[in-house]
């Protein structure tokens, strides 16, 4: 396959931090409203929990997307491949397992909250749900943050030699 010539790599770096930006900015947000919420009014917490969908489905979600588009272009258009560096096998998988957590936990229980707020009104904060979802809503997206800061630390600095070649 035809590799980007040096330019093309360029614009694809650029491509690439606009979207980690757009992802990690979204995720920053919401943890930052997340953690502001009180869980008291319920007119606060309905208003917050529909702009916290939005996030996700509007920023985070394409951010994400993005990052798997220009990572595959990476991968399959320069030389640094999927499995040609462990460090870049490494952040595969952290971001295939850090988005697949998000998909199949934080959305669903944002999801799940925003039903109960939706359908109870008051007596949703008051249950025992809507409160150990939201901590734990709180708490992936702070390791989401610190999975996205470890990536980045990982590209910059790339402590893992080349792999021996087989």
């Amino acid at each position: 396959m035809k590799k980007l010539s040096t330019n093309g790599v360029k614009w694809l770096k650029i491509i690439h931090l606009v979207v980690l930006v757009l992802m990690m900015g979204g995720i920053i947000c919401s943890t930052i409203l997340r953690v502001s919420l009180r869980l008291t009014s319920l007119d606060e917490v309905l208003v917050t929990y529909r702009m916290l969908q939005g996030i996700s489905d509007y920023v985070v979600r394409y951010g994400a997307q993005g990052l798997l588009l220009t990572g595959l272009a990476y991968s399959l258009l320069t030389n640094w491949g999927f499995f040609k560096h462990t460090w870049v096998t490494v952040k595969w998988a952290a971001f295939m397992l850090q988005t697949i957590f998000g998909i199949f936990f934080i959305d669903r229980w944002m999801v799940q909250n925003l039903a109960l707020l939706e359908t109870d009104g008051s007596a949703a904060l008051t249950s025992p749900v809507f409160p150990q979802n939201h901590a734990l809503i709180k708490y992936g997206a702070m390791v989401q943050i610190g999975v996205i800061v470890f990536l980045v630390w990982v590209s910059v600095v790339k402590p893992w030699r080349r792999r021996a070649a087989a």
